[in-house]
């Protein structure tokens, strides 16, 4: 086994871990309230405008990259990372802040909403590891390796950061504040 295999098992065992541990963390911490805590009411337009800007950047980094411009496609896809774990923090402190919005309508765009919310929820799950080990690949010079991951990663990540949006937009009219 050599370098690049011994570190890719490395890393595969700290995204795994990863992958477990956040969203057992965001469960847990979704249903703990602080108290005597004002709602941070503020914070569901700023991680949607986080999403938004996620899903332009992510487009933004492959047209980087069919372009050859290989260090400016490291540098927004590192910021996706960023800008997602700080999207996470900000979601993660609203929930502990606030109690749960229910979704107003009553009509089919119930139906359509609760689609794209379970979708979302599920599918930003599954995205942790594949960010994580799409990133790592490259980390370690594997790109043909990355390449073929990135064409799973990239159009559900796209997914997830829009559907965040989406879910914001459809949810906001029924925030209390």
């Amino acid at each position: 086994m050599n370098t690049i295999d011994i570190k890719e098992k490395k890393f595969n065992k700290l995204i795994t871990v990863v992958s477990i541990i956040v969203p057992l963390v965001v469960v847990v911490l979704f249903n703990v309230r602080i108290p005597n805590v004002a709602p941070l009411s503020f914070l569901p337009p700023i991680y949607a405008s986080i999403n938004g800007l996620t899903a332009l950047l992510l487009i933004v980094a492959v047209i980087a990259i069919l372009k050859g411009n290989r260090k400016l496609h490291q540098r927004i896809m590192t910021t996706c990372i960023a800008l997602s774990l700080v999207f996470l923090l900000m979601y993660i402190a609203y929930h502990m802040t606030s109690d749960p919005t229910k979704f107003g309508d009553e009509g089919g765009l119930k139906y359509i909403y609760y689609f794209i919310l379970i979708t979302h929820i599920a599918l930003s799950i599954a995205i942790i590891p594949l960010v994580l080990k799409t990133y790592a690949k490259a980390y370690l010079g594997n790109f043909e390796s990355h390449r073929k991951l990135a064409k799973i990663t990239f159009p559900i990540w796209l997914y997830v950061a829009i559907t965040g949006v989406i879910v914001y937009l459809m949810i906001s009219p029924y925030y209390t504040h």
